[in-house]
């Protein structure tokens, strides 16, 4: 490995070497150790968010507009620090919002007492959010999370399993959004994905949409004859669910 510092995190350094084809310089040996450890990643990432915090007077909104620079959807996980508004700008995580050091590392490792301002992502930080925004990219170790059980039934994943949210992400948008910045990250995280197959996936959807249909009708014909609509239906909450295999 070209160009190694002599202080460098040894996990990743044994990582590298064990590598059939050992990274060429150390911030790719990072980039691959974070790229093939999400889990890991994903629970760092949170962790530094929830030391951030969410900026002053920020709240989770969605795009009324392509210009606005908010995310165009609810199924984009809540990223203030990527926000024009709140941005922090090169040397700070636009994820997290903590200092980017040498290397993309999350911590300074090497004394050099300032972030890195050719940076504004953490290594794993970039991990995490690839498995926020594309979780079925990562099927094959969320699998072994659940000693390969469905998590609905209980029986043997099959080869058309599928990644589902627990709390569908509809629903953390009309129950859940007014909770803390880094509370919310946990909906996109591993604490709420789970691997179920296919034809308990499809019975989950058709389930959930059935109450979403139920909803809609119930706070139409509220609306129409009190102007007023009914409270929503509570959505179970992922904290309630037994998470300790994640």
């Amino acid at each position: 490995m070209r160009h190694l510092p002599e202080i460098f995190p040894a996990p990743v350094l044994i990582h590298a070497l064990k590598r059939p084809f050992i990274p060429p310089t150390p911030r790719r040996a990072i980039e691959a150790y974070w790229r093939n450890h999400p889990v890991r990643a994903d629970k760092l990432a949170r962790a530094l968010a929830a030391q951030s915090g969410a900026p002053a007077g920020w709240s989770w909104r969605i795009a009324g507009s392509a210009k606005s620079g908010l995310p165009s959807s609810f199924r984009a996980p809540p990223a203030p620090y990527r926000e024009a508004a709140h941005a922090q700008g090169p040397g700070h995580c636009c994820v997290c919002g903590q200092p980017v050091f040498r290397l993309g590392w999350h911590c300074d490792l090497w004394d050099d007492r300032r972030p890195n301002k050719n940076a504004t992502w953490h290594s794993c930080c970039v991990a995490a959010w690839k498995l926020w925004t594309v979780p079925g990219d990562h099927l094959h170790r969320l699998k072994g999370l659940q000693q390969r059980r469905c998590r609905l039934t209980g029986e043997r994943l099959g080869k058309d399993a599928e990644v589902d949210h627990r709390v569908p992400l509809f629903a953390v948008w009309r129950d859940h959004r007014d909770r803390p910045w880094p509370e919310l990250l946990d909906f996109w995280g591993v604490p709420n994905l789970q691997i179920i197959n296919r034809s308990a996936h499809v019975e989950k959807c058709a389930r959930e949409s059935g109450e979403r249909a139920s909803l809609r009708s119930v706070n139409t014909s509220a609306g129409s004859t009190s102007g007023t609509a009914i409270n929503k239906w509570p959505c179970p909450d992922p904290n309630q669910h037994d998470v300790s295999a994640i």
